[in-house]
């Protein structure tokens, strides 16, 4: 729990990575009422220095190896929002000092790790919050009661989503899939795939895969063309085109009574439809006044121990999709999705 100061309760917030992530979200927690960013770390003295003058953080709470940070100052969690295959080793040493954890997508990019991951959260009383903000999302948040509070089942998915991110991204570790863990699919794509894992709530069984790659050790797609197998019997059509001219997301869900379909353009929040069985659209009101930032949502499931919105199994189910799909695109084969 958060300890006590002079002036009350204050959740003391280390920032691992003061890149986009780190400076989004950490500035949810410089705006909560409960938190302070307490002290920052990133190797680039530049990236550092103007996030701390963002931040109020003093020069001597700004580090260039987290480790030293993690030991020198008392914290109560920490932001980890750097490269993705960082998170693994980042996420277990926060959690060695007993801190809690608010993780940027994906969890992993390794779903051995993923499977530990869970099994040290699950069986402890530690929080560990993966950054899928669709979870946050009332539009989401709504079409996923549609199947949470009735009989009916997901049975066929369709969803896509495109941005200008191979030439938005050139040159920086997001093209490096030694950091990335891959290409577009790790990236953007993987928000994509939380959608529909999270919102439908059906269980991965096996992924076959094509992808276009832009390097010759085919490790980094621009295009992946996903069908995912569910264990109640639906079906799932991803597909992620990251060398488009803009950002679109389009996600159809269809059971037995009709369907659902999530839409939007850019970074704006995405519009809920419904479809019934004789073809006529609704659209529900979605009241956005209410939703929570990141950080509201991870300071209330450390104070009162309960689930955060993005759970370390959500975040196994999506890396256990992705590395499948990378298998499946280069052997041409299914692949099972082994989330245990």
């Amino acid at each position: 729990m958060p300890a006590e100061s002079d002036n009350g309760p204050s959740f003391r917030i280390g920032l691992i990575g003061t890149g986009y992530i780190g400076t989004t979200v950490g500035g949810e927690f410089y705006r909560h009422s409960e938190a302070t960013v307490a002290a920052l770390s990133d190797i680039d003295e530049t990236a550092r220095a103007e996030a701390g003058d963002l931040f109020s953080v003093p020069a001597d709470s700004q580090y260039s190896d987290y480790l030293e940070m993690l030991d020198a100052e008392q914290l109560d969690a920490v932001l980890v929002g750097t490269p993705h295959t960082l998170h693994y080793e980042q996420i277990n040493e926060a959690l060695d000092r007993g801190l809690h954890v608010l993780c940027d997508k994906p969890l992993t990019t390794d779903a051995a790790e993923a499977r530990d991951l869970v099994d040290r959260i699950e069986g402890g009383d530690q929080t560990l919050m993966i950054g899928y903000q669709r979870h946050l999302n009332p539009s989401f948040v709504s079409a996923r009661e549609r199947w949470k509070e009735s009989d009916r089942t997901p049975r066929w998915i369709s969803a896509e989503v495109t941005q200008n991110w191979i030439r938005r991204f050139e040159g920086t570790w997001r093209l490096n899939p030694g950091l990335n863990g891959g290409g577009y699919l790790w990236d953007t794509g993987s928000h994509l795939l939380d959608a529909v894992l999270w919102t439908s709530g059906l269980t991965p069984t096996a992924v076959s895969a094509d992808m276009d790659f832009v390097d010759d050790d085919q490790r980094v797609d621009s295009r992946a063309r996903l069908t995912i197998r569910f264990e109640e019997g639906a079906t799932a059509t991803v597909s992620t085109f990251g060398d488009a001219p803009c950002t679109r997301e389009h996600i159809h869900m269809w059971d037995d009574d009709g369907a659902v379909y999530l839409e939007g353009r850019e970074w704006e929040p995405r519009e809920l439809v419904t479809v019934d069985e004789e073809s006529t659209e609704h659209r529900p009101y979605v009241d956005y006044r209410t939703r929570q930032t990141k950080a509201d949502a991870f300071v209330e499931a450390v104070r009162t121990g309960e689930e955060p919105p993005a759970t370390v199994r959500d975040g196994l189910r999506v890396t256990a999709v992705t590395e499948a799909a990378y298998e499946a695109a280069r052997s041409g084969d299914w692949e099972p999705v082994e989330l245990e």
